[in-house]
């Protein structure tokens, strides 16, 4: 690829999973006639996503030696000054996302053709994913807020049908419900910010708002004492708490398990979750002008990364330990945005986003083998009969609790230290939430891994291993056995990364100028970044030193404890679960936010809204201003007819009572 970036290349990019999911969704489907079978549908959608794959990957070398892209592809309309266009701005950040996005993309759906091959939904399912990949690149590579929420509603439509996929399922039908309803909360601040930019920066073009930042900046919000930005920014990022599942509109994101395991890679890996993330780096512009919105984001994350991976701990079915793991993990990102340390922000995206959806396929291979059983206390055992399974997700695992060397050790290593550098009100909680939250992501990631792949061997015990929820009439009593090779292969290309990614890219993203155009830091008032480049010096010694941090150490301790409790001592965890029983039954309940959710907001919602339907649109507009209308204007005329009657008496009786009537107040008046 040449220095100058096509716009005909880039549109292929997004177009080309477009393309695929249609012909799929319409061709392989009883919409269109099942005119194309499972061979043509896989390999029609997969062909599209390795196409954006390879047209990334040349975007981002072409980045690397200095090419960028602004400019607007189709104006949609003008109204007045404002214009709605598509348009992409392709620089470091965007380049990235879209490598990352394809790649896992890419490993998803090679995984599905193994995963998925006894589900009626087959070519349904590949229609879907490969749409929901169009919606996420559209996203990324958006240079306008228009586009951007274009792409925003997009990934949460495609996930609220990927979500209820097996829609004859209650739970899933309430989970793709709940994911839905919950994210237009976030998405109702997220409109709004975008409202507030377009009405006082007179734009929805990303380059011409950031020009105007610094106007913005100094501007008042209307009534208040508040700084126009900060009310913005929060706005905004009430929509990344949406759907980067922040505190605490975080509880749809544990039950859209109910989902395949290919759409919870997919979803909670490299594209869904993170668009909150990358917005937040995005906006670097305006969010850099207001210290209460950046404390607000540091504060929000700090308490997601503790409190949501203490409920991983008491989890028993292997995705939602999975799930917490990714709540926690975004809450990380989300404190490093507040830490104006952005760049390590992606940086975390990056390398989570392998090693994530590492582990989430790792599952779906075991849940395979264990014909849909989900239920870690009827696992055990299987290394021996998994090899491949077990060794890539051990290499997950070592990444996501920081292992030195692996990829997950830096970048939240990097977070890490940020977050500590900060001098904003709240960064002496977030500092101890995410030093805390070290210990525990080892141990409900180490509790995972013994349950499942050590220990003696329970799968042949679960009391419900007779229920097959898709009917594939498996023998749950044989032996497991490896999955094939087109859902191992993916998680081997995935562990590579996992493993090496971190040390490749550490000092390019961090220090070397990589996003200096994308993202912009006020290292005057915000040093983190600054305190980042005098702590690390190099992806070795920051891997040796890491032998000796706390953090570490900290990983370490949480690893032999789950060693003691699951492999040397079994019968201790239900001995501290009942010496702790009302935290655990508070752990299991999630902080009862779910019955908060349910009982109290919607059902306080459902009540505001029947009592302005009943009160305000059947009293008010339809009894008094539609039929109060005419009943009024009813009786005045019947008033004025009695009054016009044409009898001569009647006039003159009204002319009589009327000179009375005057007689008497001229009388009253005069005395």
């Amino acid at each position: 690829m040449s220095q100058t970036l096509s716009a005909s290349t880039l549109l292929a990019v997004p177009l080309a999973p477009l393309a695929g999911s249609l012909i799929a969704g319409i061709f392989g489907t009883a919409f269109g006639g099942n005119r194309i079978g499972r061979t043509a549908s896989h390999s029609v959608t997969i062909l599209g996503v390795l196409i954006s794959f390879i047209l990334s990957a040349l975007t981002l070398q072409s980045v690397l030696n200095g090419a960028r892209f602004d400019a607007t592809i189709y104006e949609w309309m003008t109204v007045g000054s404002l214009k709605m266009e598509i348009g992409f701005l392709i620089d470091s950040l965007t380049a990235t996302m879209m490598c990352v996005v394809s790649f896992v993309s890419l490993m998803v759906h090679i995984y599905t053709i193994g995963y998925m091959a006894d589900d009626e939904g087959y070519n349904r399912f590949f229609s879907y994913i490969s749409l929901f990949t169009f919606s996420m690149l559209m996203l990324v590579m958006s240079n306008n807020f228009l586009q951007l929420f274009f792409g925003w509603e997009a990934v949460g439509l495609v996930s609220y049908l990927l979500i209820g996929f097996w829609f004859k399922r209650p739970t899933a039908i309430f989970a793709n419900l709940k994911a839905f309803m919950i994210n237009r909360v976030g998405d109702f601040g997220f409109i709004v910010g975008i409202g507030l930019v377009a009405a006082y920066a007179g734009t929805l073009n990303y380059g011409e708002t950031f020009a105007k930042a610094g106007e913005l900046g100094t501007m008042g919000f209307p009534g208040t004492d508040w700084l126009l930005v900060t009310v913005i920014c929060i706005c905004l990022f009430i929509g990344a708490m949406g759907k980067s599942a922040q505190f605490p509109l975080h509880v749809w994101l544990p039950d859209s398990m109910e989902g395949p395991t290919p759409i919870s890679a997919l979803i909670h890996a490299a594209t869904m979750v993170t668009a909150g993330i990358f917005m937040v780096a995005r906006m670097s512009p305006l969010f850099e002008l207001s210290d209460a919105a950046l404390n607000f984001v540091l504060v929000i994350g700090a308490i997601t990364a503790l409190f949501m991976g203490f409920l991983g701990i008491v989890q028993n079915d292997i995705k939602r330990v999975i799930a917490y793991s990714t709540l926690s993990q975004l809450g990380y990102m989300t404190a490093a945005l507040g830490a104006s340390a952005y760049s390590a922000a992606i940086f975390h995206l990056m390398t989570h986003a392998f090693y994530k959806a590492l582990l989430f396929l790792g599952a779906g291979s075991v849940i395979i083998a264990l014909h849909h059983n989900q239920d870690m206390r009827w696992m055990g055992g299987l290394r021996k009969y998994m090899p491949w399974t077990w060794i890539t997700f051990l290499l997950g695992t070592l990444a996501l609790i920081g292992t030195p060397f692996f990829a997950g050790f830096y970048s939240k290593e990097a977070i890490i230290l940020a977050v500590q550098s900060s001098n904003l009100p709240g960064s002496g909680f977030a500092y101890l939430a995410v030093l805390i939250g070290v210990f525990v992501t080892s141990v409900y990631s180490f509790r995972l891994y013994f349950m499942v792949f050590h220990g003696p061997e329970r799968y042949d015990q679960n009391p419900d291993a007779h229920h097959d929820d898709h009917g594939h009439g498996h023998d749950h009593h044989a032996k497991p056995k490896e999955s094939p090779w087109v859902v191992w292969l993916p998680l081997v290309l995935l562990a590579i990364p996992s493993v090496v990614i971190g040390a490749m890219t550490l000092m390019p993203m961090l220090f070397g100028g990589f996003f200096d155009d994308a993202i912009k830091v006020d290292g005057a008032k915000h040093p983190a970044m600054a305190a980042l480049a005098q702590a690390i010096h190099g992806w070795q010694a920051m891997g040796l030193h890491g032998f000796v941090a706390l953090p570490t150490y900290l990983a370490l301790a949480g690893f032999l404890l789950c060693w003691y409790l699951y492999i040397i001592n079994p019968a201790a965890p239900a001995a501290i679960k009942r010496m702790f029983a009302p935290i655990h039954k508070l752990l299991d309940s999630k902080y009862y936010m779910d019955w908060l959710w349910i009982n109290v907001i919607a059902r306080g919602l459902r009540g505001l809204g029947v009592g302005l339907w009943k009160g305000g649109d059947r009293a008010v507009i339809d009894g008094a201003m539609v039929n109060g209308s005419w009943r009024l204007v009813g009786w005045a005329s019947g008033v004025m007819r009695w009054l016009q009657s044409g009898y001569l008496y009647h006039y003159a009786l009204a002319m009589i009572l009327g000179i009375f009537v005057l007689m008497t107040y001229f009388v009253w008046l005069n005395k």
